[in-house]
């Protein structure tokens, strides 16, 4: 049977695959930057802003990776908590938000990102309302973020 402090382990490295939407996403976006790119080296800047949106669910699974692990006593230096089954579990189920939105939210961010960079190569004063169509996904990942961090920093281990 597997420990609590294992199922907590297993919950800091599941948020952690909210990395996977985000390089799927950044590279999404970074496939339609390269073509604007090849019509205009100019735009590079512009593009890689973009292109890099997408990156950030992949940094909230790092928060509160980190966060679990400072939590069950695996950083900072005070010896990891021994954890009860259910306390474990409960540590699992925090990193779940942040991995299953950020993983779809950072695809779909590279989408939306994509058609923001097909845009900017059209009509390059319209870059903003490509960035805005890009950051309207980013809102799901951040409510993602605060559930699993209201989880956690509630979680009373």
């Amino acid at each position: 049977m597997i420990d609590g402090t294992v199922w907590a382990l297993i919950g800091a490295a599941v948020a952690a695959l909210a990395g996977i939407g985000s390089a799927m996403g950044v590279g999404i976006a970074g496939q339609a930057a390269a073509g604007v790119v090849a019509e205009d080296p100019k735009k590079f800047g512009k593009t890689l802003i973009l292109q890099a949106l997408p990156g950030t669910q992949g940094i909230y699974g790092l928060i509160v990776t980190f966060l679990i692990l400072i939590r069950i006593g695996m950083l900072g230096g005070g010896g990891m908590k021994d954890l009860t089954v259910a306390q474990g579990l409960y540590i699992f189920a925090c990193g779940l938000p942040i991995c299953l939105v950020g993983i779809w939210s950072g695809i779909y961010q590279g989408k939306a990102a994509a058609a923001g960079i097909m845009l900017l190569g059209k009509r390059e004063d319209q870059m903003a309302k490509g960035i805005i169509y890009a950051a309207m996904v980013e809102t799901y990942a951040i409510f993602a973020l605060l559930v699993s961090l209201l989880m956690l920093l509630n979680s009373g281990i």
